[in-house]
């Protein structure tokens, strides 16, 4: 059997494959066009049950010749552009990608699917790997995202990634392509972009840079594990019903100050830096337009459905996190 995965080189992608190859014995087929965020040696695994393809997902017909050879049982969609500063400068990428991208892969998903038989129609899965800033902000006590509450993306990333979700939608609906969207919380991990929060913090304490902070820092996320994202998806790919979407998230919601300073104090144990030294790197810098003050995840239908909760506290997720960037 196989499994297609778009975007494998990217941060959630990568851990992704790393850990099919670790426990499954099933071949990987990743999809990913290399950009500047991708990692290149996930590209460059050696493993007999592994197979990266250099493909821009917005080229229909080189993915339906995939498709057609390698006959995957499921496709996790987790190519995206994904950094909002950059939606912010470019929104054109987004739209390419995000929309554009995800139209191409759905239609080459659904003709694919029609040439199934109904036994191998009834175990295909499409997962759409989404983002919870679909949902837009909250106040800082305003209830949970929940599943049903309704899509008012603020930047052009997340209203990007707002349009692929309901083009998904529709394919299962219009098609009956069996999609299944999730919805993730704030990512992190090892392999993450250095453009990213916590890999810019280790960076810049590493070579004694500014730490950029946007406004007052007080912005609130709540936090996931990689890899608990990921024992997620797997999940939904085993027992999730086609056309559900699910909320997945950490369960712990931060101050960006507060997780910022968690890094600085961890690194400068690591290190043996002075802890005051790190701490006066924190730099605020004006804010970004249109800044989404607080997302929070409630996660209650994957825990009550699937059983799945995180299982990672974050002092020793993080610690591992700064480990690998170390």
């Amino acid at each position: 059997m196989t499994i297609f995965v778009t975007g494998g080189c990217g941060f959630i992608g990568t851990n992704f494959v790393l850990k099919w190859l670790s426990d499954f014995d099933e071949k990987v087929v990743n999809v990913d066009k290399l950009t500047y965020a991708a990692n290149v040696a996930t590209a460059e695994i050696s493993h007999p049950q592994y197979n990266f393809v250099q493909i821009d997902i917005t080229k229909k017909q080189e993915i339906s010749a995939l498709l057609a050879l390698e006959k995957p049982r499921a496709i996790f969609h987790f190519a995206a552009e994904s950094h909002v500063d950059r939606s912010i400068a470019s929104p054109e990428d987004f739209v390419t990608t995000n929309i554009n991208g995800t139209h191409s892969l759905l239609r080459a998903s659904l003709d694919y699917y029609l040439t199934l038989n109904q036994r191998q129609r009834n175990q295909f899965r499409f997962v759409n790997v989404s983002t919870d800033e679909v949902y837009g902000a909250l106040g800082s006590d305003g209830p949970s995202f929940t599943e049903q509450t309704p899509l008012a993306p603020y930047s052009p990333y997340s209203a990007s990634k707002a349009s692929a979700d309901m083009l998904a939608r529709s394919y299962f609906r219009t098609f009956d392509l069996p999609v299944i969207t999730t919805r993730c919380s704030n990512n992190y991990g090892p392999y993450q972009n250095k453009e990213k929060l916590i890999p810019t913090a280790v960076h810049a304490i590493l070579n004694n840079l500014p730490i950029p902070l946007y406004g007052n820092g007080k912005q609130i996320r709540d936090w996931l594990f990689v890899n608990d994202h990921i024992e997620a998806l797997i999940r939904v790919s085993q027992a999730g019903e086609p056309g559900s979407t699910f909320n997945i998230g950490g369960g712990l919601e931060l101050e960006n100050i507060s997780l910022v300073s968690m890094v600085c104090e961890i690194t400068a144990k690591k290190t043996g830096r002075n802890l005051t030294d790190v701490i006066s790197l924190i730099q605020f810098v004006d804010d970004r337009p249109a800044h989404d003050f607080r997302y929070s995840i409630n996660s209650d239908f994957i825990r009550e459905k699937l059983g799945w909760a995180p299982q990672y506290d974050l002092n020793s997720a993080l610690d591992k996190t700064i480990d690998y960037y170390l």
